[in-house]
């Protein structure tokens, strides 16, 4: 069946040969590096796309709230790890989700492991996140007080296991030198587990960022890697120089409803609660929200000449044409967009489809299918 007979409104495609190839890339690459890959799953959101990465030997995953967790969990993986601050409120939530999966979480302050302590009924794991110069969250890396203080609340817990320390280098998203960056979590981390290894033999270090761990050439001592966008990549991680075009595993398949020659513009049934509102800023100082590319019935190709979305509201996007793709398209065709951030219009699509027509699940389950 051609998938594109199914779409009638915008739909999240997903061509698994390029998302298969970029979880075997990054798998390949851990491997080389001696890296237990840990991918974030809050990308992908998928117990689907989670079979595909057991195949490449992914026993571990991360999410970014304990929603995701329950919905990933009793689906095969070893350890389902929750990379957010741990919210004190969801502790009944976290003593039922861990008695059938093991389950991790992060720690960035005192009181959340105190309340932990007093009131988890059953074994989890816990990371300390460190912040080595992102500025968003963690404890701080020369703060060594505050992770003694932690450390001594978890003792007084059988239920508390100390797994490790947490980095995610986010600042590789918006500073050039993405190799300064890592070198300079990779001596955070040494100098972390040097400090404590003594005390923690088995402690694990881990960073967690999709530029960083693409392109990164040294991990030194570094135990685990955590990235999450490269199951999908999109236009923000090619402008970053994480990918190329060709190895972004998403389009949002968006029907085109007025075409306004004299103007170069296409209106388009997609806006952003499909694309999210994520933009790159073009040469002229136009927004771009994405690129359209032509759906066959194999997948998708790039134009020759480039069009983009200038603009979008709740429902619509207005394409900005190339001659090439005003030639090409008619009211009632379909063309497909390369989201910015594929986390963000995957979050908000809640469902893909396969080139081959299947449906694929996501943990938001919106299924916006026809």
């Amino acid at each position: 069946m051609d998938y594109r007979t199914q779409i009638t409104s915008p739909t999240l495609l997903i061509d698994e040969k390029i998302c298969r190839a970029n979880i075997q890339k990054m798998a390949e690459k851990a491997s080389l590096h001696q890296l237990e890959l840990i991918p974030h799953w809050k990308t992908a959101q998928s117990k689907k796309i989670g079979e595909w990465a057991r195949e490449y030997g992914i026993r571990k995953i991360t999410t970014s709230s304990i929603r995701q967790a329950a919905y990933l969990s009793n689906s095969g993986w070893d350890l389902i790890h929750i990379a957010f601050p741990f919210n004190i409120r969801e502790i009944p939530r976290l003593n039922e989700l861990a008695k059938n999966q093991a389950i991790s979480v992060q720690i960035v302050n005192p009181f959340t492991i105190q309340k932990l302590a007093e009131k988890v009924s059953t074994p989890i794991g816990f990371m300390i996140e460190i912040d080595a110069g992102y500025g968003r969250t963690g404890v701080h890396i020369s703060d060594f007080s505050k992770i003694d203080e932690i450390l001594r609340i978890a003792k007084t817990s059988n239920n508390l296991s100390f797994l490790g320390f947490y980095i995610h280098p986010g600042h590789t998203y918006y500073k050039p030198d993405k190799e300064l960056i890592y070198h300079e979590t990779r001596q955070a981390l040494a100098m972390l587990k040097t400090k404590y290894e003594s005390a923690y033999p088995n402690l694990v270090t881990r960073i967690g960022d999709t530029p960083g761990c693409s392109v990164a050439t040294d991990f030194g001592d570094i135990d685990q890697m955590g990235p999450g966008n490269f199951v999908f990549y999109d236009l923000m991680q090619v402008e970053l120089g994480s990918c190329k075009k060709s190895d972004i595993a998403v389009a949002l398949a968006v029907p085109v409803v007025d075409i306004v020659p004299e103007r170069k513009e296409i209106l388009v049934h997609g806006g952003g609660v499909h694309l999210a509102k994520d933009h790159l800023i073009e040469k002229d100082g136009k927004k771009n929200f994405g690129e359209i590319v032509y759906l066959e019935k194999d997948g998708w190709k790039t134009p020759e000449s480039r069009s983009f979305v200038k603009s979008i509201s709740q429902e619509h996007g207005l394409i900005q044409a190339s001659d090439e793709l005003l030639n090409y398209v008619q009211i009632g065709n379909l063309l497909g967009i390369l989201p910015i951030h594929s986390c963000m219009t995957a979050d908000a699509m809640g469902a893909y489809l396969s080139l081959s027509g299947e449906w694929i699940d996501h943990a938001e389950e919106k299924k916006f299918k026809v």
